[in-house]
């Protein structure tokens, strides 16, 4: 099975700033799961979306968030970055993006 990893780094700021990690977690999970992307799944009993988030950011603070993506199947960077733009606000973007290890 192929499988890819995306590396994207996420803007938060505006009113958007204020949320949690937490919030930010929950808002990720759902913008992937209704953009329609091929995500995979954790084992076990709650299975949850493979994503590694990096460092959390204080709370009010904008700044820049680092999120690992593992996906089923390989897609295109330009592809990815379309369909999640679709799912988030003006204060959640995507800086940078490339494929991981």
């Amino acid at each position: 099975m192929d499988t890819c990893k995306i590396n994207v780094s996420f803007s938060k700021k505006g009113i958007l700033r204020y949320i949690s990690h937490l919030d930010f977690m929950r808002l990720i999970y759902r913008a992937l799961r209704r953009a329609e992307l091929p995500f995979m799944l954790s084992e076990g009993f709650n299975p949850r979306p493979k994503i590694k988030f990096g460092q959390a950011l204080k709370l009010g603070v904008p700044g820049i968030m680092e999120v690992v993506f593992s996906l089923k199947t390989p897609i295109s960077l330009d592809e990815f970055k379309t369909k999640m733009h679709h799912q988030l606000t003006e204060d959640i973007r995507i800086l940078e993006i490339s494929y991981g290890k």
